[in-house]
């Protein structure tokens, strides 16, 4: 993969615990796993179709450099946008150490 195609920012944010200090209640937070770049593509009307055709919500693909830890219990936001991660992260075919590609949905994942 060309540096080149990893041009959109985005942020990865997995779910957490926390106790609000003042009333003592345990909320649910997201917060920034890690901030990459990555390339961005949604999915073409064949791809939409098959995805439809199988009941899967999938729209689009993400795909970042290798990063340990990535996921599908996490989501990620991209210009303004919620994205769940659908399955496992998917490891290149060569080493499965150079880049991760997510399948992705859109939509709003408060957990």
């Amino acid at each position: 993969m060309r540096a080149g195609d990893l041009r959109h920012p985005i942020v990865i944010q997995h779910q957490t615990t926390q106790q609000d200090p003042v009333t003592g209640e345990v909320v649910t937070a997201w917060v920034e796993f890690a901030r990459v770049w990555a390339a961005v593509d949604p999915l073409s009307a064949r791809d939409l179709i098959a995805a439809q055709a199988s009941q899967s919500q999938a729209s689009g693909r993400i795909t970042i450099r290798y990063r340990p830890g990535v996921l599908p219990t996490m989501r990620v936001l991209h210009r303004g946008q919620i994205f769940i991660i659908i399955g496992q992260p998917l490891p290149d075919r060569n080493s499965g150490l150079e880049y991760l590609t997510l399948v992705v949905a859109t939509g709003v994942n408060d957990g």
